[in-house]
C-alpha cells in the first residue's frame, strides 16, 4: 500500500477555484482501479492550507494516476492556485490487523 500526504498552499485570493477544481479531481480519483481512498483535508492551524490524503494500491496505481488525464489538467491548472511548491510525502504502508 502506498499513502501520500500531498501539502497544499494555496493563494488565498485562488482558494474557491482551487476547491472547484479539487472537486473534480476528487470525484474522477476515486474511480480509478487501485485508489483506495483520496480526500482533501483543510487545516485548522493554518489558513489556505490543504493536505491531500491519498492511499494507493501500490506503485503502479500511483503511476497511472499520475498519468491520468484529470491528474495532469488539475497539474496545470494548480500552478495558478499555489502560492508555495507543493511538499509531498511518500509512504509505504501495510495495514495492521488489532
Amino acid at each position: 500500500m502506498i499513502i501520500i500526504h500531498a501539502h497544499l498552499q494555496v493563494k488565498p485570493d485562488q482558494e474557491q477555484a482551487f476547491l472547484e477544481e479539487g472537486k473534480i479531481l476528487l470525484s474522477a480519483t476515486r474511480a480509478e482501479e487501485g485508489n483506495i481512498s483520496y480526500d482533501l483535508m483543510k487545516s485548522t492551524e493554518q489558513e489556505h492550507h490543504y493536505t491531500m490524503v491519498e492511499v494507493w494500491k501500490d506503485v503502479e496505481a500511483t503511476t497511472l494516476h499520475n498519468t491520468s488525464e484529470h491528474f495532469t489538467a488539475f497539474t496545470q491548472k494548480a500552478k495558478t492556485f499555489m502560492a508555495a511548491p507543493m511538499d509531498l510525502k511518500v509512504f509505504s504502508g501495510e495495514a495492521v490487523k488489532a
